[in-house]
């Protein structure tokens, strides 16, 4: 969903829109407005916090005029990136490599000295210890196609042998919240959003499996995005996260670094089909407003 001035202002977050321009692209083009789609791997207000402060110096610093969004769940979020609905967003490097193909997204940027894994949490007092532990159980996962969270640990799973039934239930939060309170056995998240719950939460939960590490998530730019603007933007989040290093510091990163389309062949080279992952390109959803 795409989060309105006045729902922001309620939560004492900043506007969305950046202030005018300092400059455009074309002086000859009328601005326009640019959405950041961000994978609700949280919910989306806590999304908005972390995410619209660096936007909107990120609007500021290209002179574009550029808005966060985000959907309610996953799936929602797969078929905006099906119908191109963002300019520019940033999602899982599984997610890339399926939208890359489909709707024409070209990475840019990621995040700078990081490589994702996922992890498989329980409860602090869960006799469980292992994967093999988790046989017969059921277990929480935020979407089919959530690369981390999910697809790796359901993998190794089934290599291993493991019986188990998932579950699904929107974002990384909601698992950790469903294995606090025992709702579940276990869930699968990756660290960075495990650190980011509230301590009441996280001291709850411990990690008992983390998968290998792959190329991390990708920020990329729709086909339809004019180059030079691409350029300004991935331009400015090197400065910025040199400059003003404490605006990421809420993302639960240090810093960006440029990218290419050629970084998640490792991903590519698992062979992952949409139909394993159950990646929802088709069915009606409000991406924009504008």
């Amino acid at each position: 969903m795409m989060l309105t001035n006045k729902f922001l202002t309620t939560l004492a977050f900043c506007s969305l829109l950046a202030p005018p321009a300092a400059q455009s692209v074309s002086a000859s083009e009328p601005a326009k407005t640019l959405l950041l789609g961000i994978v609700p791997q949280q919910s989306a207000t806590r999304l908005a916090r972390i995410w619209v402060p660096i936007i909107e110096r990120l609007s500021k610093e290209t002179g574009l005029t550029i808005r966060f969004a985000t959907t309610k769940d996953i799936p929602s979020f797969e078929r905006c990136l099906a119908k191109g609905a963002y300019e520019l967003a940033y999602m899982n490097p599984y997610h890339y490599t399926v939208f890359n193909d489909i709707a024409g997204y070209q990475a840019f940027a990621r995040q700078a000295n990081k490589r994702l894994q996922g992890i498989l949490v329980v409860r602090q007092e869960s006799a469980a210890n292992s994967l093999a532990d988790l046989d017969g159980q059921d277990i929480a996962f935020p979407s089919p196609a959530a690369f981390g969270a999910s697809v790796l640990p359901r993998a190794e799973m089934a290599r291993q042998g493991i019986q188990f039934q998932a579950k699904y239930v929107k974002s990384h939060d909601s698992v950790y919240r469903a294995v606090a309170s025992g709702i579940f056995a276990a869930g699968g998240g990756v660290r960075r959003t495990l650190n980011s719950i509230p301590d009441d939460i996280r001291v709850q939960l411990r990690i008992i499996y983390t998968t290998k590490a792959y190329t991390s998530h990708a920020f990329a730019a729709h086909s339809s995005m004019d180059h030079r603007a691409v350029e300004l933007v991935a331009e400015a989040m090197l400065r910025i996260a040199t400059a003003e290093p404490a605006l990421l510091t809420p993302l639960g990163m240090s810093g960006f670094e440029r990218a290419v389309d050629a970084d998640w062949d490792d991903i590519r080279a698992l062979g992952l089909t949409r139909k394993q992952t159950d990646i929802s390109a088709e069915g009606g959803v409000t991406c924009r407003s504008d």
